[in-house]
């Protein structure tokens, strides 16, 4: 797996990921608290969480028809330029009367988002061979689960001592380096597909059309169709989660902050160990019966997870869990990304990313909305069970649809479009 990292372009977007992820962090869990105690409102830092998601419902799907016509590597490096400029003016914010900043800051960091992230996942196919796409992506989530354990340490370490000016200048620092790093990159020739000419003229018209192209490709493709499935109905579940986790840390395991940042910190581990593992698996990794039974497994370690404490309630035991439950998270993930990119011709990347994200948004949205409107209703255990129920329905939805012939095309869109496409910079 670590191989892959010898590839020079490959290493430069991955060591620029690392690097603003880990900035991203430490902006995360430094400025709600920041938000809290300045105005000592909860409603003030819903409000910042909500104009950071209203962007990816807004406007990514349609991120992802640029992300297809415009020179990706460029977006990235513009993109990671912006987001180190636009969290400057949280630099003035320091009274409550000033806090609208942060809701403006979040909704336009977000918007930028939008665009990098598709294009991020679309270039990664572009600058390693096929037989390392899933180490890649292994490599990928590796970087995220790093972030996500340094990070919240760094930035609480940042809040401490330098407060809020601190933790901005030091994520804007981390865009500025990774923005540096994506900018040396060189994109093979053979992988600039002529399908992305750079846009000269703009008109609504053209851009819902290549959407729908785009649409019509996941429909039309088995293997997406499914993945598509599969990330709206495992996105309910993450919704449910995203309300009810500290709910479930201190009503079910009766803790607190320290409970809950351990738990995150056990799943972040069993995902890097994981993403170790899965150097050794390869390519074989990108099969139905990866995907599925990893997704059946992480469904029924999450439905033991929820449902334990009533029969042993050790704290010590959840714990393990989540270390163990982060092992086929990142194996899913890891195949379930690395088989997107295959099954999808280089000029559709983009728009389809973005759909992906979306619908994950929206199916997030709505799982939201389930756990707030039936958690103190049917109870939060009851509730949490949607959760791990519908990553096994997943599970077996991939088992039994993503069929052999399906998955050999997969990769047979990839080698025949390696292969014919023509040479051409955009």
């Amino acid at each position: 797996m670590f191989a892959t990292l010898r590839q020079r372009n490959f290493a430069l977007l991955w060591s620029g990921g690392l690097i603003s992820l880990t900035g991203d962090w430490v902006l995360m869990i430094g400025l709600p608290i920041y938000v809290l105690l300045l105005t000592h409102s909860v409603l003030a830092t819903s409000v910042m969480m909500i104009a950071a998601r209203l962007p990816n419902l807004l406007f990514g799907v349609f991120a992802g028809v640029f992300v297809d016509r415009w020179n990706r590597q460029r977006i990235m490096v513009v993109g990671d330029a912006l987001s180190a400029l636009w969290l400057l003016p949280l630099l003035f914010v320091t009274t409550a009367d000033r806090v609208w900043l942060v809701y403006i800051v979040a909704f336009v960091e977000s918007s930028i988002e939008q665009f990098f992230v598709p294009a991020e996942n679309a270039l990664v196919p572009n600058l390693v061979s096929q037989d390392q796409l899933v180490a890649a992506n292994s490599l990928s989530a590796l970087s995220n689960n790093l972030a996500r354990l340094v990070g919240p340490a760094l930035g609480g370490l940042v809040a401490g001592f330098f407060g809020l000016p601190g933790i901005i200048l030091v994520d804007a620092a981390s865009f500025a380096i990774a923005g540096l790093l994506i900018a040396f990159i060189r994109v093979p020739t053979s992988q600039q597909i002529s399908a992305r000419a750079e846009i000269t003229g703009i008109s609504w018209r053209a851009i819902m059309r290549e959407w729908l192209d785009g649409l019509r490709l996941i429909r039309r493709e088995r293997v997406l169709g499914v993945l598509f499935s599969f990330q709206a109905i495992t996105s309910l579940g993450e919704g449910v989660i995203g309300v009810l986790f500290i709910v479930f840390v201190s009503r079910v395991l009766h803790g607190g902050a320290a409970q809950v940042g351990w738990l995150m910190s056990a799943q972040a581990i069993g995902s890097l160990v994981g993403g170790v593992l899965i150097g050794w698996i390869g390519s074989r990794l990108v099969s139905r019966w990866w995907i599925g039974w990893c997704a059946v497994a992480f469904g029924l370690i999450d439905l033991v997870i929820f449902n334990s404490p009533a029969f042993f309630p050790v704290f010590l035991l959840t714990f393990a869990l989540f270390v163990l439950v982060g092992l086929p998270a990142v194996a899913m993930l890891t195949g379930f990304n690395a088989l997107q990119q295959m099954a999808t011709p280089d000029a559709y990347r983009g728009r389809v990313s973005s759909t992906f994200f979306t619908t994950g948004a929206l199916l997030g949205l709505l799982g939201t909305t389930i756990a707030g409107a039936l958690g103190d209703h049917l109870g939060v255990v009851t509730v949490l069970n949607i959760q791990g129920g519908v990553y096994v329905l997943a599970g077996v939805l991939v088992l039994l649809l993503l069929t052999g012939p399906a998955l050999e095309g997969a990769v047979k869109v990839r080698v025949e479009e390696e292969i014919i496409q023509p040479a051409n910079l955009s």
